[in-house]
């Protein structure tokens, strides 16, 4: 009886040994099964786009529509645009700091954007896209894209003057009195860049010449080129080269050249928001800017690519641009009261 005893406590013990043993051997199934879960769950997923990017950009129009069109198509993304000038698209930021809606802007100056940049408001991107970027085009910390370039010159109506080639120095001569305009600095992001520019070589004597001279502030772009096109004043100084080459090609009467002492070529950059609500869209439409497809409807609008691969057969192209050597940091400190100063100084 004693053993009997002795084997049913060995019996027990061992049941209560295998199923203890099970027990621990599913806890253990059960752990590994809820980490393999965990992991999975925090492997990286892929991005989920929404359905939209806001896009703020300035003139030509024809451009920012073409770019929206294209974009949807190859990613299902609707672009909504705003176009605006510098100016405008600047004012429009100011007013949506508290309720922020660009993802992406682009603007006609790049001393504006490095402005913006300093402000620490834009999202810095690194990606492949820009490998055939013009030299300096891109800023080395990847927040300026300039996708783009325009460079201003000398616009003139060819019915009053046949043919002109004087350099800026030039103009101030009294065959061109009362016959000068120049776009508003202060609204025409590429005009202001040219003053900070031209006034960062050379000084005021130029320009302070010109204004002399009777040189008149008409407005923008638009309206600058306007008074030259209808043959208000017979001369553009600093005008846009896009609108120009546009305009010769439906047959106004004005050609244009680039002055021998040099002028500014002014990359527009395009620059993601930190504060994008679209962030990866933003991120897609940087690259879809420095694409075959969109390159080609840059150059097709006048612009000078931003690819140093991609030529442009309607217009002059970088190359052949002479240029003046540009110091940005400097230009940027003092191109607002550079384009406050023309307006003051220029007759309206």
């Amino acid at each position: 009886m004693k053993m009997k005893k002795i084997m049913s406590l060995f019996m027990v013990g061992l049941l209560v040994f295998f199923v203890t043993a099970c027990g621990n051997s599913q806890m253990k199934i059960s752990e590994k099964e809820n980490i393999k879960a965990a992991e999975e769950n925090t492997q990286e997923q892929p991005k989920q786009f929404s359905d939209k990017v806001t896009v703020y950009m300035p003139s030509p129009a024809g451009l920012a529509d073409k770019l929206a069109v294209g974009f949807k198509e190859k990613t299902g993304i609707e672009v909504e645009l705003f176009q605006g000038t510098t100016g405008e698209i600047l004012a429009r930021l100011e007013t949506e700091k508290a309720n922020p809606i660009a993802d992406v802007v682009i603007l006609a100056s790049w001393s504006d954007g490095l402005n913006m940049k300093s402000q620490d408001v834009i999202e810095p991107y690194k990606t492949d896209s820009t490998k055939n970027a013009v030299k300096g085009w891109v800023d080395n910390e990847s927040k300026l894209f300039g996708y783009s370039a325009s460079a201003v010159g000398v616009i003139y109506n060819t019915q009053i003057f046949p043919e002109m080639s004087d350099d800026w120095n030039e103009l101030s001569d009294v065959k061109y009195k009362n016959l000068l305009a120049i776009p508003d600095p202060e609204k025409s992001g590429a005009c202001k860049d040219f003053v900070a520019g031209y006034v960062n070589k050379f000084g005021w004597k130029d320009l302070e010449g010109m204004a002399k001279n009777g040189m008149i502030i008409p407005g923008a772009n638009k309206a600058a080129l306007e008074a030259v096109t209808t043959g208000e004043v017979g001369v553009l100084v600093a005008g846009v080269d896009y609108n120009a080459y546009s305009s010769i090609e439906k047959g106004e009467p004005l050609n244009i050249y680039y002055p021998k002492s040099g002028t500014v070529v002014n990359p527009r950059p395009a620059m993601i928001m930190k504060t994008a609500p679209n962030m990866d869209n933003a991120k897609a439409f940087i690259d879809y800017l420095y694409s075959d497809e969109a390159q080609k409807l840059v150059a097709d609008a006048y612009l000078l690519p931003g690819r140093e691969d991609v030529k442009a057969d309607k217009r002059t192209n970088l190359k052949d641009i002479t240029q003046i050597e540009t110091d940005w940091e400097a230009m940027m400190k003092i191109a607002d009261e550079s384009a406050a100063k023309l307006n003051k100084i220029c007759k309206k």
